[in-house]
């Protein structure tokens, strides 16, 4: 390879590798300005507590949608390691986590009640 060929190359290298940097730090910024904790959310009233145990969407929103889909997820997880280690189906499980997590909402964020609306836990 003669020297201009590889001053070419190399030139062209290191403007793929700055390309690739800046795309991996902008979706990095994205994402943390797109992502919401879920104290956040419940102040929010984005999210609410459902009877089932898991988490509902109040309003609609990409990021309350993509928190509610991570965290239901983890939940069923939890939920299907207690079933099975405490030889109780999932149905019992959930019901009881809705139980608990309505008694820890707090006032003021958004819980489903038995026709499941939307209401604010008082």
């Amino acid at each position: 390879m003669n020297k201009l060929t590889k001053n070419i190359t190399n030139s062209i290298a290191q403007n793929i590798v700055k390309k690739f940097t800046f795309a991996l730090f902008a979706t990095t910024m994205a994402f943390s300005a797109w992502a919401i904790s879920l104290d956040d959310a419940k102040q929010q009233g984005l999210i609410g507590e459902m009877q089932n145990g898991y988490l509902g969407v109040v309003v609609d929103s990409p990021e309350a949608q993509s928190l509610v889909e991570n965290v239901n997820e983890k939940r069923k997880n939890i939920y299907l390691n207690l079933a099975r280690k405490n030889k109780i189906t999932m149905a019992q499980v959930t019901a009881l986590a809705g139980e608990k997590a309505f008694s820890k909402t707090q006032s003021g964020h958004f819980i489903q009640d038995a026709a499941g609306n939307w209401v604010k836990k008082q």
